[in-house]
Parts: structure tokens; sequence; C-alpha cells
């Protein structure tokens, strides 16, 4: 097979179209600047967008992102403006899809790749577990492996079985990798652009459901406070946030799970008690500080998590919290999460996924009497 030869005339002009097709962006961006209501899916695609501008480096692959723009139009438009080179689709093949990554990531790349839904992921578990996560630590900080990770998972949007997995806890157990998953607009953007900055392997989790929610977020301004290679554009990693003050009781909660969380503590208002609202942003690393600062507090935790309750990132926040705030504590620590089942039918899904009514629940029952 013979090789494609790319003329210097043709490479010139291929530049050029980038550069005037990122121009007339920049300025449809400069018209737009302010707040805007935004979606999470177009913040993403701000984010992929404006790292892909910002470093050569970058470059995007996986299942239908390149002329489709992906299942959830998260990488639309990025083929067009930077070409099949760096955004491209691959065969239905995961484990190659990990495999060729890492060694991309290896020789100097910062691949960014798309596994389409949760449980398509499992294919290259092995990749992940084997190769992702250890490769620093194999070769004694020799090699870094600057590789995000994108997995659209959790359920609400009606999906099927390996449609709708909440899969955090297999990779939150994996030394070697961080895990985020952004809750906001806002959050998205940042945290992608972080993940993608990043010389370690991040597992980025996006909730499919938040995918359509909005926001008035002015992306353009968000853009402009991103400082490439440095520290000053990190404001989420290994940091929760409070999403919601109170003073009765904190509900810890992230990804897809916090919406549901804040509508719990509107809910409690409205009966006259205050709930405080963590999210928690990224599962690795931990923010023990915000959230057990918000427990000595309030005295009293609900955990909410779509993923199962057993052996789950929930189990690992209720023991963190109470290791440290055992003497603070008002009441055991309650879980409010999927049940311990394979993820159910569409019309079954709202009895599966936590809801205001359950945590509310688990509220009452924080021994209030004593």
């Amino acid at each position: 097979m013979s090789p494609t030869i790319t003329t210097s005339s043709e490479a010139n002009g291929n530049v050029s179209a980038a550069t005037a097709r990122a121009a007339a962006s920049a300025a449809a961006s400069a018209e737009a600047a302010g707040p805007q209501s935004v979606t999470l899916a177009k913040a993403l695609n701000t984010a992929l967008f404006d790292a892909m501008q910002a470093d050569p480096s970058v470059l995007v692959f996986g299942e239908d992102v390149g002329t489709l723009g992906g299942v959830f139009r998260i990488t639309d438009g990025l083929t067009a403006t930077f070409g099949e080179q760096r955004c491209f689709d691959t065969p239905l093949a995961e484990s190659g899809i990990v495999g060729m990554a890492v060694g991309m990531a290896i020789n100097g790349m910062r691949p960014v790749i798309e596994m389409q839904f949760d449980a398509f992921a499992y294919p290259a578990f092995e990749q992940i577990v084997s190769h992702v996560a250890k490769m620093h630590n194999r070769t004694r900080g020799a090699v870094k492996l600057p590789l995000v990770i994108r997995v659209p998972y959790g359920g609400g949007i009606g999906g099927v079985e390996h449609h709708c997995d909440s899969s955090e806890a297999y990779y939150a157990h994996t030394a070697g990798l961080k895990v985020y998953t952004p809750a906001t607009v806002a959050d998205g953007y940042r945290m992608l652009r972080e993940a993608i900055d990043s010389d370690d392997p991040v597992v980025f989790m996006e909730p499919k459901k938040l995918y359509w929610s909005k926001d008035l977020v002015d992306l353009s301004s968000l853009s402009a406070s991103y400082v490439e290679g440095t520290t000053a554009g990190r404001t989420t990693e290994g940091r929760a946030a409070v999403a919601r003050p109170g003073t009765d009781a904190t509900l810890i909660a992230y990804g897809p799970s916090v919406p549901t969380a804040l509508a719990a503590a509107e809910a409690a208002a409205l009966e006259g008690r205050s709930l405080e609202v963590i999210d928690v942003r990224t599962i690795v690393p931990f923010d023990d500080s915000t959230v057990c600062e918000s427990v000595r507090k309030t005295g009293r935790a609900v955990v909410i998590a779509e993923a199962h309750g057993f052996a789950s990132v929930s189990s690992e926040i209720v023991a963190r919290v109470q290791e440290r705030c055992f003497h603070h504590l008002a009441a055991p620590i309650r879980r409010v999460t999927g049940f311990d089942i394979p993820y159910p039918a569409p019309k079954l899904e709202k009895y599966y996924l936590p809801g205001v009514d359950r945590i509310l629940d688990a509220v009452d029952d924080l021994q209030w009497e004593n």
C-alpha cells in the first residue's frame, strides 16, 4: 500500500484553512461574550475545541466521533475544523482504541478517546487496568501517560442494559487513575480542560442525563481564564464544592446525583430543614477536607449515588467520613443508591434511581429525636 504524501503547499493550505476556521469561531465567541444559556454537551464540546486549538498534540478518536460528532454530539464539528488526522472514527474495538491511545500518549501526544457508553468500555478494561493505570509506576516515572478516557455513564435516559451502567467504582479502585465526574455546565468545561492538561491518565465520567441540562455560563470567560501549562486554571481537581449551604445535615453526591440532592434540599427547606449539598467533583483524588468540614458542622450525612451500594464509591465515602468525623456524628451515615441488581428496563428505572422521596426518607432516619 503506497503511503499518502502531502506536499508543502497542501499542508500550508490545510493549516490556513484550519486557522481561518479557528479565527471565525473565536470571532463568534467574542460576539457571544457574557453569560449564555449553555448545555453541558456544549460546554464539553467547547472544551475539546479549545484544547485542540491550544495544543496540536491533542487529538480525539473513538466510535462515531468524527463525521457524526458522537452519539451525544459532544465531538460535533471537530473533524470539520481540525481534520481527520486529529478527530477520527475507529472500528468498534474498545480494547484497540485504548491500546492505540496508550502508544500515542507514550510518544508525546495527548489523546482523548470516547467509549460511547459506559458498559462499552468493559472490553477495554484489561488495557486500562494493566497498562493505562500502571505505565507511569512501571517505568519509575520515566513515562507519562497524558490520556483522557471519556465515559458517558449513568441512567435517566430510558436506555437499556449496557447503556446505563454506573461503572465509576471499577476505575476508582484502580490505583494510578484519576476519576472526574462533573455535575454542572461550568465544571464540565473546566474539568475536561484540566483532564486533558494532566500528565496522568484520567477517566472522565460524563453523566448522560445531564448532557442537556442548561445553565448561564460565560464560556468565553472560562476559556480566557484557563492558562495552558500552568496551575492557574486548575480549580476543580481534588476539590469538592459546596453546591448549597446548610446546617442540619449534609448530602454528599457526585455527577448525576447532584441535581437530585439539590432538589431534595429544596424540598426539605419547605419543611424547615436546612440541608447542605456537597458536590464531590473528583472521585479520585478525593477531597476529604471539604466533605468532612461540612459533616463536622452538621453532624449528620447522607451519601447519594446511582451506582449499586455494595462495594461502591458511596461505601468508600461513608468509611472516610466515619473515620474522620466519628465524634461529630449525631447519627449513623445513611446511603441512598441504586439497588444491587442489573440496571432495569427503561420503564422501571424511576424505581431504581435515587429520588427526592428516598433521600428525604433517609434524612428523616438520622435520629433527630436525639
